[in-house]
């Protein structure tokens, strides 16, 4: 698509903020008016547009795709998708521990226990741990918590709560990030304990290190959106 517009401009509507080109409202994909819950997160998308040259770039607009997303996939999915997010806590990546080298167990232990603490006392879901890969089945009453805690998401909050576990696989992780237990950067180097350790043993592969630098981004975004929603 080519530009057409010379001004985007984020604006209070009747049910929420939108963003006008050239006075014109934004509609989403689906043809859905484009309405953000807060005039931060219309602002960022609105800047979005803006900054676009005169070949709109979707890949460069992060904010107004998840509020397009918010809006025509996980509003009228709600249910399932809250249900895909709450189903990561029955194998969250911190519930399963190396059982071999000891040095990286350890390091384990060290960073994400802590966080298996922090999911006890905000959400009262105490997770088990497992050595090696063998799925451990988690009591009903943790994940009946943890699902409780998602379901508090609404569309908007849930859409960057999905991409925060998806990411990391991690519920707890996401849900430290919502919850300013932890920032963006800090939640996503907790999740990648185990491809640190490989990377220190044989080196970067330079393919790799260039999806997890994607990904980094993606999450940052999804924690940004949570903020903007906040804010």
């Amino acid at each position: 698509m080519k530009r057409f517009w010379k001004e985007a401009k984020a604006e209070a509507a009747e049910e929420g903020w939108t963003v006008r080109l050239d006075g014109r409202p934004l509609r989403t994909p689906a043809k859905a008016p484009f309405l953000a819950p807060t005039r931060a997160l219309a602002e960022a998308a609105a800047a979005e547009w803006a900054g676009q040259g005169a070949e709109v770039k979707p890949a460069e607009m992060p904010f107004t795709r998840a509020v397009n997303t918010a809006i025509d996939r996980t509003r009228p999915e709600w249910e399932a998708v809250a249900a895909a997010v709450a189903a990561y806590g029955g194998s969250d990546l911190l519930c399963y521990r190396a059982e071999t080298p000891e040095a990286l167990r350890a390091r384990q232990d060290a960073h994400w226990n802590p966080l298996l603490d922090w999911a006890e006392e905000a959400h009262g879901a105490r997770l088990v741990t497992a050595s090696g890969i063998v799925h451990r089945a988690q009591e009903e009453a943790a994940l009946a918590r943890l699902e409780a805690a998602v379901r508090r998401f609404d569309a908007f909050g849930l859409t960057a709560l999905y991409d925060l576990t998806a990411l990391s696989g991690s519920l707890v992780i996401a849900l430290a990030v919502a919850h300013r237990r932890l920032d963006a950067g800090e939640g996503w180097r907790l999740s990648r304990i185990d491809e640190t350790w490989n990377e220190e043993q044989w080196g970067v592969d330079d393919l790799a290190a260039a999806t997890a630098a994607r990904k980094a981004r993606d999450f940052e975004v999804a924690a940004r959106m949570l903020a903007l929603l906040e804010a």
